[in-house]
């Protein structure tokens, strides 16, 4: 941006803007396919299918009526019950298609990512060695508080030792700037 005194208004460096602009559109382009080659990666090894081992009870509460109160379990709440996703679906035929489904393949275990997030899960929370980066991390606030404060005296010790001189002082009608310590 320059400013002329014969012309009040802005005038913007054509060039180094347009060069902003294709910095940007390759960062874009590069970030872009950085994904693509993210989604492009090796693909999921998912087990193949396999029959169920467990026949899927649909005719047991046929024609049958319960009384749901608050207190009744989700279980027993009507509808057909997934165990392994915990929820209710109301008839047979979305119960078929739920067990079918991505999402309760998904929580049985049939894709390798879901796996893997299960294990991460697992991984038990080490109490002790978390207790001792925390006890670390405040030992380096310490620290670096402790020289903050050297650093600051430091510098009003140097401020204190530069005094105008005293011809000036006199000249000017004053003895200091008010500091009110006594030497």
């Amino acid at each position: 941006m320059s400013l002329r005194p014969e012309d009040h208004r802005r005038k913007w460096d054509r060039e180094e803007y347009e060069k902003l602009a294709e910095e940007r559109i390759k960062e874009e382009k590069s970030q872009k396919e950085d994904t693509e080659n993210k989604k492009k990666g090796p693909p999921v090894k998912r087990e193949l299918l396999k029959t169920r081992e467990y026949k899927v009870d649909l005719d047991s509460k046929l024609g049958k009526s319960i009384v749901i109160n608050k207190n009744t379990p989700t279980s027993q709440s009507g509808g057909y019950y997934c165990n392994v996703c915990d929820c209710v679906v109301k008839d047979s035929i979305n119960f078929l298609d739920h067990i079918n489904g991505k999402k309760h393949q998904r929580n049985l275990g049939m894709f390798e990512l879901n796996k893997k997030k299960m294990e991460e899960k697992k991984k038990e929370y080490d109490m002790a060695a978390r207790m001792q980066e925390i006890a670390e991390e405040e030992e380096k606030l310490k620290e670096y508080r402790r020289e903050k404060r050297k650093e600051k005296r430091k510098a009003e010790e140097m401020l204190e030792d530069q005094e105008p001189p005293n011809e000036i002082a006199n000249i000017m009608g004053f003895s200091g700037f008010g500091s009110s310590k006594k030497k």
